[in-house]
């Protein structure tokens, strides 16, 4: 009987070492986390339905003025109300609220307010921009027209006949009624014989 009791003890002994070999083992197997799904969602676009666009310098000839209107863009199913310029030239408006505004010769402020309707809302956009009007440079005027020298008639508007004769010092010019006038094959015509003149011709004797 004692010995069957010892038996059991040690039977017992044993089961409660496996047992504890298991958990240690369980304990060191790594952990391993589930890996959490991270779902990135794009911003949605904002929408802008009218954009003020910049209406840019402008050039003019002479005493003309150039014509200002509101530059602008729209996306569809957009009802513009209005659309605007108020202009101003240092401290001074020069027009205010206007659909177009000619403007002289200048450096303006410029500033376009366009009001619309979308989706049932209605609302103003504005942009200023600093513009300016130039004169275009005015075309040199032409004095002369270069000749061969084999016709006698000069063209429309250029009457007075040049004619290089020998070195520069010898360049003659001859006007109508000289007696070589009309002798005189030109190869230069001038308009008038103060541009001859400048151009190093000095007048004919004759």
């Amino acid at each position: 009987m004692k010995k069957f009791v010892q038996r059991l003890l040690c039977a017992a002994a044993s089961g409660a070492l496996v047992l504890s070999g298991t958990a240690v083992a369980a304990s060191a197997q790594p952990q391993v986390a589930a890996a959490s799904s991270v779902v990135h969602v794009a911003a949605a676009k904002k929408t802008v339905p009218v954009t003020v666009k910049k209406i840019g310098n402008k050039t003019v000839e002479g005493s003309a003025k150039a014509t200002i209107k509101p530059n602008y863009t729209k996306i569809k199913n957009v009802k513009i109300k209005s659309a605007l310029v108020t202009v101003a030239k240092g401290k001074k408006t020069v027009a205010k609220n206007k659909n177009s505004v000619k403007l002289a010769a200048g450096t303006y402020k410029v500033t376009t307010a366009v009001k619309y309707t979308y989706k049932g809302k209605t609302s103003t956009v504005k942009k200023t921009e600093t513009l300016k009007v130039t004169k275009k440079a005015a075309a040199k005027k032409k004095t002369s027209v270069a000749m061969n020298g084999k016709t006698y008639n000069c063209p429309a508007g250029y009457p007075v006949k040049g004619n290089r004769t020998g070195s520069k010092n010898e360049w003659k010019y001859h006007v109508k009624g000289g007696a070589f006038y009309d002798r005189t094959k030109p190869e230069e015509c001038f308009k008038t014989a103060a541009d001859a003149k400048k151009a190093g011709y000095r007048a004919s004797k004759r």
